[in-house]
């Protein structure tokens, strides 16, 4: 991961557009396995999606999905 913010947000916006479509609720194994096809460290990724807004999880943990656009989207 890039050390500058700004970078490592573009990063995590990507790999957001990439792993989780928009609305598509999964399970929380599902994206983590989806991440780690691409990251060495697919839970801190899963968190900063979070912390970033890009993704809503449920009280639980239990799913997750993406609710915004990003500018990777094919909207």
């Amino acid at each position: 991961m890039p050390k500058r913010w700004r970078d490592r947000e573009l990063v995590v916006r990507y790999l957001a557009a990439q792993v989780l479509p928009l609305e598509e609720p999964v399970t929380e194994l599902t994206l983590t396995r989806r991440l780690a096809a691409r990251a060495a460290d697919p839970v801190s990724l899963r968190r900063a999606m979070v912390d970033a807004g890009l993704v809503h999880r449920t009280r639980d943990g239990a799913e997750y999905w993406r609710t915004v656009v990003t500018e990777f989207d094919d909207v």
